[in-house]
């Protein structure tokens, strides 16, 4: 396999050279066809009583050519330590000479020559290591910080729908190019997420918020919002407010290349997967029957999973 999702938009040839404010997002028919395509490796699994567990960009890889077939002299990775294909000659820290150790050694090399991304590319799920029967979800999971539903974040619940979270932030990120939430790592990267949340997809519900232990630092009794500063208010300080802002004014405000009919369709598909309910989430196979789903033309091939 070749690049991850995350990886592969940075090489397009329409973002060589890079300039200055432009957008680095994948076309919109790319975007839709990785989407389908992945969602179709998700309903694959989940059909057969499987979840992935850690269902992002980086474990949704494309397709190299074939490369059986490349002569071996295009595939030879060069030897060359003034460009950095090679490290300089291996020594020992003590000096002496060692017969079994390697000379030099070789730096990774992008497969992005050799990755089919014109029209009729293909992706597929990677990275089964954290993948669990529904039957027997595991008590630590892999989940990215961004993408981790509410449930997960709060009472630490895993349940089959974990990747359908996912996805909703994914179907938000590949069409705008940002990410839904985007979770730095800090000793409060809980509350930020949850804050996040609130902005974005309205108030949790009480059966979710009574979980939410520090929520008496940014909510009154009434669950009023008062201070989004991270870790309360510092003696002497005010709080601070920042503005609100949905998901959907988020996803308007990314700009996308979509007319206003279809972007409201992606709004709402958004907002029809991410339920705080998770009983209410949709699952693979549904979300495939959605009109705007239906219009993507790709194989349907379970083999998407790698």
């Amino acid at each position: 396999m070749g690049p991850s999702v995350n990886t592969m938009v940075e090489e397009l040839p329409q973002f060589k050279p890079r300039r200055r404010g432009m957008k680095i997002r994948y076309p919109l028919q790319m975007a839709k066809s990785i989407l389908k395509q992945s969602l179709q490796a998700l309903a694959f699994l989940h059909e057969n009583g499987i979840a992935h567990g850690d269902f992002q960009p980086g474990n949704i890889l494309f397709s190299l050519i074939d490369v059986d077939s490349t002569p071996e002299e295009l595939l030879l990775q060069e030897e060359d330590v003034q460009a950095r294909s090679i490290s300089p000659p291996v020594q020992r820290l003590d000096g002496k000479q060692d017969k079994w150790a390697p000379q030099y050694l070789c730096v990774a090399q992008p497969l992005v020559p050799f990755t089919c991304y014109a029209e009729g590319f293909k992706v597929k799920l990677s990275d089964m290591g954290g993948a669990y029967f529904f039957t027997d979800p595991p008590t630590k999971p892999v989940t990215p910080l961004g993408l981790r539903a509410p449930e997960l974040i709060l009472t630490g619940a895993v349940n089959n729908t974990v990747d359908i979270w996912s996805f909703g932030c994914l179907i938000f990120e590949l069409i705008t190019g940002q990410p839904l939430f985007c979770i730095p790592c800090s000793e409060m990267e809980d509350d930020d997420h949850l804050l996040s949340l609130t902005a974005q997809l309205g108030a949790l519900p009480d059966e979710l918020f009574r979980h939410w232990t520090t929520s008496s630092l940014y909510f009154t009794p009434e669950r009023k919002l008062f201070n989004c500063q991270l870790g309360g208010v510092a003696p002497g300080e005010e709080p601070l407010i920042v503005e609100q802002t949905s998901m959907e004014e988020c996803f308007d405000r990314a700009g996308p290349d979509l007319d206003e009919e279809e972007a409201n369709k992606v709004k709402a598909l958004i907002r029809w997967i991410l339920q705080y309910d998770p009983g209410k989430r949709p699952s693979p196979t549904k979300i495939l029957s959605d009109p705007w789903f239906c219009e993507i033309d790709v194989e349907d091939d379970p083999s998407k999973v790698s």
